[in-house]
């Protein structure tokens, strides 16, 4: 078995096709076929159903591919710890963040690091929590933004910053002239929410006893759609503290701070365990500390470089 015959399996299972692979991986189609073709003697397993079309893998191959991926990023981790300061200053870096953090931090990560690092090439995405838990551990991203706590035995959460919710109201709604909002009596109104598709708050959705938190409010998109439901419907939605700033100033006006008590969360960077290019973390902390203002910082990231 080699880490060659591994990378084809996976893009394989990429690309859906064994002429495309081979054209991704510089060989022709028969070297490919022949190279999967031993690798599964050797394992005694059928990898791929070549029937199907796209090429899908078979229940077994998927399990055989999820671990290619992790001891190919497993191998680069060594191949990162053999290279110099200068050259782990560059290369491209997967980051993948919820939707509510992304339209904050992509602008400024960019920024920072095409000043800074330009050798550097981030590749970010925007998916679910839950995807990029599962991506991570199958070593298919580099580092994860999401709401914390994780408390994944996997993985390693390092704290970026915190943040309120604010309400943003309808100036056509009865709230709208209150100066500031109580979170006790906010869930009593309907709340423009992402969660199970584009709806209404139901009181239903907790349990006795338990806070509105974050998990009951977003399950995709961005707030700023909630924002034009509402300018464009009316009633009332909960937005990040973060966001004022990518609004209109003229919309800031219809924001409320939330009170007694506040409702907040706390935005983590979430890699593996076994992550060891302590370099890239640092230059990825570093641009998110030159993008977030410092008082909504953890304490972690505003005294400097993370020390693994």
């Amino acid at each position: 078995m080699t880490l060659q015959q591994l990378e084809y399996i996976i893009s394989v299972a990429e690309y859906g096709h064994f002429g495309k692979a081979a054209d991704a991986c510089g060989v022709t189609q028969p070297t490919l076929s022949l190279m999967i073709k031993k690798l599964e003697e050797e394992l005694d397993v059928v990898i791929f159903d070549r029937d199907s079309h796209p090429v899908n893998p078979t229940v077994l191959g998927q399990k055989v591919i999820d671990k290619a991926r992790v001891v190919l990023f497993n191998t680069g981790q060594l191949v990162e710890l053999t290279r110099s300061e200068k050259s782990l200053a560059s290369g491209e870096v997967k980051i993948a963040m919820i939707s509510t953090v992304a339209p904050v931090l992509t602008p400024g990560l960019f920024r920072y690091l095409c000043k800074t690092y330009p050798q550097v090439h981030p590749q970010v995405q925007e998916m679910l929590s839950d995807s990029i838990i599962r991506r991570l551990k199958k070593a298919e991203l580099d580092m994860g933004i999401v709401v914390s706590p994780v408390k994944d035995p996997d993985l390693m959460e390092i704290p970026l910053f915190h943040e309120k919710f604010l309400a943003y109201v309808s100036p056509d709604y009865p709230l709208y002239a209150k100066t500031s909002l109580e979170s006790k009596k906010l869930l009593n109104h309907p709340i423009w929410i992402m969660k199970d598709g584009l709806r209404q708050f139901d009181k239903s959705m907790l349990a006795e006893g338990e806070r509105f938190s974050y998990d009951k409010m977003y399950e995709g998109g961005r707030a700023g759609t909630l924002i034009f439901i509402v300018n464009e419907i009316g009633g009332m939605t909960i937005i990040p503290e973060l966001h004022r700033n990518l609004i209109l100033y003229s919309m800031q006006e219809n924001l409320r701070p939330i009170v007694n008590p506040e409702l907040s969360r706390k935005i983590s960077l979430v890699i593996r365990k076994d992550y060891v290019h302590e370099r890239m973390l640092n230059i990825v902390i570093e641009a998110v500390r030159n993008t977030i203002p410092l008082e909504n910082q953890e304490d972690i990231i505003k005294k400097g470089n993370l020390i693994l």
